[in-house]
């Protein structure tokens, strides 16, 4: 789905299909940015990216990894089977590989995520996850619609704004319930093969 469709998804959702519209597509393009945006934090796009170490130095400079939102594993050495993944931590662009052999100068693989991006051309998002991003923007297009009518007389009537904030809130709220479940699933878990 490109930024047009989810546009247009979006307005349906809103009950915004006859023109004049009420929100512009400048302004729903803002609103599904930031609900990609949070649900990138969530659920990131996959990266790799393949490392040199520094001999004798359990450091590495991971500044190259741009938009980087999460590591999410280290791999070293690299080629073995099974992968040798090696506990780490971070801080800021300073990644710390803390168990496994010394690096020695070989190349390690750093496992990290990105944000979701929705343009023109696509959408790096599972189709599955269109009808939430929807969810999150439309929450967010009332929210917003809501404090710019404060004060203002409108077709409406004096409820107009608290209404919008209401319903908006509550999208928000299912948006954000989904993308706590979301985080819950993609928790790494530690599991072994053994035999009895």
């Amino acid at each position: 789905m490109n930024i047009s469709e989810m546009i247009d998804l979006v307005r349906r959702d809103l009950k915004d299909e006859a023109s004049p519209y009420q929100w512009s597509d400048d302004e729903l393009t803002r609103h599904i940015s930031r609900a990609v945006s949070e649900l990138s934090e969530k659920l990131p796009l996959p990266a790799k990216a393949i490392l040199p170490t520094v001999s004798g130095s359990r450091e590495l400079d991971i500044s190259s990894l741009a938009n980087r939102i999460m590591v999410r594993a280290v791999e070293y050495p690299l080629d073995q089977s099974p992968a040798s993944y090696q506990r780490f931590s971070v801080w800021g662009n300073n990644l710390t590989v803390i168990s496994g052999p010394e690096p020695g100068g070989a190349n390690c693989a750093v496992y990290y995520g990105v944000p979701h991006v929705i343009d023109a051309s696509g959408s790096t998002l599972p189709a599955k996850y269109d009808d939430l991003v929807a969810i999150g923007a439309c929450g967010y297009a009332a929210v917003s619609l809501a404090a710019a009518t404060v004060n203002k007389v409108n077709v409406g009537g004096k409820t107009a704004s608290q209404e919008y904030r209401t319903w908006g809130n509550e999208r928000l709220v299912i948006f954000r319930e989904r993308l706590k479940q979301l985080g819950r699933r993609q928790r790494v878990r530690s599991q072994q093969l053994f035999t009895e």
